[in-house]
């Protein structure tokens, strides 16, 4: 798997990836999902989109990955999109119940006409990434909660995609679980140095994670304002209980009431 490291770079000196102008999405002739929403993403970053449901964050992502086209606007990748460049992690994992975790992660490739033979020692080297390489032959009913989520990673990462796009993953997992995977979504990234648009509910998620998190405001959707979290990585339980910490917080639940429109 290559590997790339823009996300050393300062965030101002990051090459272009894609970039989202003046997006606009209408859900039968008055429901406005987005309204000029414009983002620029970088090779590196790892953004949240924060904000109320109903804002549009996961149509957002929608378009992004051309599962959903909009109103108005367009995106724009840099060079062009080309066959896996894009993975995507959903609320659910969304696993083949009859197929093993070396299956389920072989999914991109046999849809593109590769035979398992030819890439089993990507699939193995991305199940090592996850920490899943002693359950290869397992099925999904076999594993718990947070290795569910993992194979979804797996499998998102496996053809080596330049954007990962994630749309509350951990939503649904205690919080014990929802820690230790976003201490190791954050190991995986330093790996392999994809770029990261995560969704999220949760202001201290989008601290902990994020280099920039943009904070969307509802009806219609929209972009508020965009925080920058400068605290450099790698970030660990030092990082969660520090003053840095809590200040960016702060800032990102000040903006947060604001996007939902309650007095500071």
């Amino acid at each position: 798997m290559a590997v790339r490291h823009h996300d050393t770079l300062p965030l101002g000196q990051r090459p272009p990836l894609l970039r989202l102008s003046h997006v606009d999405k209408v859900f039968g002739g008055d429901v406005v999902a987005l309204r000029d929403m414009t983002l620029q993403v970088n090779q590196g970053d790892f953004i949240s989109l924060l904000g109320p449901s109903g804002c549009g964050k996961s149509t957002a992502l929608r378009i992004i990955s051309d599962l959903m086209h909009p109103t108005r606007g367009r995106v724009e990748w840099e060079g062009g999109q080309g066959q896996g460049d894009l993975g995507v992690v959903f609320q659910e994992p969304t696993l083949m119940p009859w197929a093993t975790v070396a299956q389920n992660v072989w999914l991109p490739f046999r849809l593109a006409g590769k035979s398992y033979a030819e890439v089993k020692d990507d699939v193995l080297e991305v199940l090592r990434l996850v920490g899943l390489e002693k359950f290869l032959n397992a099925y999904p009913r076999e594993l718990s909660g947070g290795m569910k989520m993992r194979v979804s990673i797996a499998r998102a990462i496996v053809t080596n995609p330049r954007l990962i796009l994630m749309d509350e993953p951990f939503a649904a997992l205690d919080e014990i679980t929802r820690h230790k995977l976003n201490n190791d979504l954050l190991q995986l990234k330093a790996k392999i140095g994809c770029t990261v648009i995560f969704v999220t509910h949760s202001v201290f998620e989008s601290v902990f994670l994020s280099d920039r998190i943009v904070v969307m405001a509802a009806r219609p959707g929209r972009v508020l304002t965009e925080l920058q979290v400068d605290t450099p990585y790698p970030r660990g339980e030092a990082f969660r209980t520090s003053a840095d910490y809590a200040a960016h917080a702060r800032r990102a639940s000040e903006a947060l009431r604001e996007a939902m429109g309650e007095p500071a």
